[in-house]
């Protein structure tokens, strides 16, 4: 199969699924090397830098979206209201999930210290985290990591693109954390975060390996 063909078949698998596609899966369903279609992706990509469409890789996942630059032309069009912005406390929540995953509900507690299960909720809601297993203590609560939304609206293709913290092991460390949280709070991230999340929360000490 030529290199167009290849790209015209992934193209149209990537168009018709709406989602993100395992790029292995996209392989097999051509009948060609994974290594093949992330050669045809980086064609894709290329064609569609100057349009409308872009394409998104989400880890091993391929996915196609409109451009961002025509964001509100596409919101008018769908009548689509935006949405408010990520809160304050979500946020952390969220910084504290992509940095240190995966983490219990429990451990986003004992950091933030407050009980954080509505926003947890929330953020599972909106695909910006999921459960990931359970842990293998008494109690064995449930995981939590961030999921394909995370990426998408960091504009990143994996995790390994978000900025490195220090040991949080060390006192710098857990500085470190509570900076990047401050920043998120501040706003230097609202501009990419439309999600929206309210809702009150109680002090708590929880007790470790617990929900």
């Amino acid at each position: 199969m030529e290199k167009n063909e290849i790209m015209a078949a992934a193209e149209a698998i990537l168009f018709a699924s709406g989602e993100p596609v395992a790029i292995r899966r996209i392989a097999q369903a051509i009948g060609v090397e994974p290594a093949v279609v992330e050669e045809a992706a980086k064609g894709l990509a290329e064609r569609f830098r100057d349009g409308g469409i872009r394409l998104l890789r989400l880890e091993d996942r391929l996915q196609l979206c409109s451009a961002p630059e025509y964001a509100q032309a596409v919101t008018r069009a769908l009548e689509q209201r935006k949405p408010p912005k990520l809160s304050a406390a979500a946020l952390e929540v969220l910084a504290i999930v992509a940095y240190f995953q995966p983490v219990t509900r429990a451990y986003i507690d004992r950091v933030r210290g407050v009980d954080s299960s509505y926003t947890v909720g929330v953020l599972i809601e909106r695909g910006l985290i999921e459960p990931a297993g359970k842990l293998e203590v008494p109690g064995h609560p449930t995981l939590y990591r961030t999921g394909d939304t995370f990426l998408r609206t960091m504009n990143i293709s994996g995790l390994d693109e978000l900025p490195e913290l220090p040991d949080t092991g060390t006192d710098e460390g857990i500085i470190a954390l509570q900076n990047k949280i401050e920043a998120l709070q501040s706003g230097v991230l609202e501009g990419q975060m439309e999600i929206s999340e309210s809702g009150t929360e109680s002090a708590v000490s929880p007790p470790e390996g617990t929900e």
